[in-house]
């Protein structure tokens, strides 16, 4: 067992660190929730390989896709208000852009409600990201695959609303979307809708990252232990992979959700929206990936996260891959508990579903 408080500390940690050297994995930071409080968290290893500047709780790695429900919150806390709507065409919201028409949209359109649960037809699975050196796209290119874009451009080529299929083009939409709702900057609007009022003091949408957080960033590195060029990539596609962030902030919003939902907190989101988001959309679908590396077959997609089991066991989770970076979120519903753990390695997802076994075997979780 990797954690465990019949050992001492300095046992566990050595067990850790162990695990970390054989899958070359520089630094993790872990936390823990537990009776629905912060309960702990740690940083083992460093920040680069071949260094010996140590990963703190303090330390930011890049969230990738569990940027998306951060930013899904977001967009509810914008319904919430009245400024959106979950079932209209968001082309009537998209002022500097659209979505372009065509067969495929002739009689469904892209809502917000397919946007957040991956079923808008839209392209896009992921990206690869940028070197910190080189020209980084603007928002609109990305959207159109112009040049110097890396990816291409972001249609919809499945009729909305009739198939999953996961897409960090659709959340790339809803960062054009909540930018000409509310005319503010995307890395703005996230940080006065949710950053600041859940008191994710550490966390930021900013893309490249400013050059004053930049110590306190860990490193990326690939399959064989080497920093990736320039530290890391930058990600441009903010909503869907662009957050930086720690364990213990992300923990703080896995709190706020689970509050919300029983009632006891509304800093961002009514119960009603908090239901909204932890609701499953669709009754029935494998998450190939997530089963293959956690080992379980997910059959729910809420606004934002994936869902899995019911009452007591229901829980929301995520995990996020940017190049350099592999991390995990998992959380209970009700039962107050959650785990995050985030990696600076591209073999962060050989190591983590350790880690979370050790942890839900400690705490006891309830599955």
């Amino acid at each position: 067992m990797l954690f465990s408080t019949k050992t001492s500390q300095s046992s566990s940690n050595q067990k850790l660190l162990d695990r970390m050297q054989v899958h070359k994995i520089p630094g993790v930071s872990i936390a823990v929730i537990n009776g629905g409080e912060l309960e702990w968290a740690g940083g083992y290893g460093v920040l680069e390989m071949e260094s010996n500047k140590p990963v703190t709780t303090n330390t930011l790695f890049q969230a990738c896709s569990i940027s998306k429900p951060i930013t899904a919150m977001a967009a509810m806390y914008l319904v919430q208000q009245g400024k959106l709507d979950l079932e209209e065409d968001v082309n009537q919201n998209l002022l500097s852009w659209k979505i372009p028409e065509n067969e495929f949209t002739k009689d469904k359109k892209v809502t917000l409600r397919r946007l957040l649960s991956h079923t808008a037809g839209i392209t896009a699975s992921g990206f690869r990201g940028y070197s910190v050196d080189g020209q980084v796209p603007t928002l609109h290119q990305i959207l159109d695959g112009a040049e110097p874009a890396n990816s291409a451009p972001i249609r919809v080529d499945i009729i909305p609303g009739t198939q999953w299929r996961y897409s960090g083009g659709g959340y790339t939409v809803l960062q054009q979307l909540l930018i000409d709702v509310t005319g503010n900057l995307f890395p703005e609007v996230m940080h006065d809708f949710v950053l600041q009022r859940l008191e994710m003091k550490l966390s930021t949408y900013q893309q490249p990252l400013p050059i004053n957080l930049s110590k306190q960033a860990a490193c990326g590195h690939d399959e064989k232990g080497e920093k990736i060029d320039g530290d890391w990539f930058t990600y441009p596609e903010m909503a869907a992979a662009g957050l930086w962030t720690t364990p213990s902030d992300l923990a703080r919003f896995a709190i706020e959700l689970q509050k919300s939902k029983a009632g006891k907190s509304n800093r961002v989101l009514s119960v009603e929206m908090t239901d909204q988001i932890l609701s499953g959309q669709i009754p029935d679908f494998p998450i190939e990936e997530v089963s293959q590396i956690f080992g379980r077959d997910i059959r729910n997609q809420g606004l934002g996260f994936q869902l899995e089991g019911e009452g007591r066991f229901a829980r929301f989770s995520h995990l996020g891959g940017n190049a350099g970076y592999r991390c995990f979120m998992v959380a209970y519903s009700e039962a107050g508990q959650d785990a995050v753990v985030m990696t600076n390695s591209d073999n962060g997802f050989a190591l983590i579903p350790e880690i979370i076994q050790s942890i839900s075997s400690e705490y006891g979780w309830v599955d």
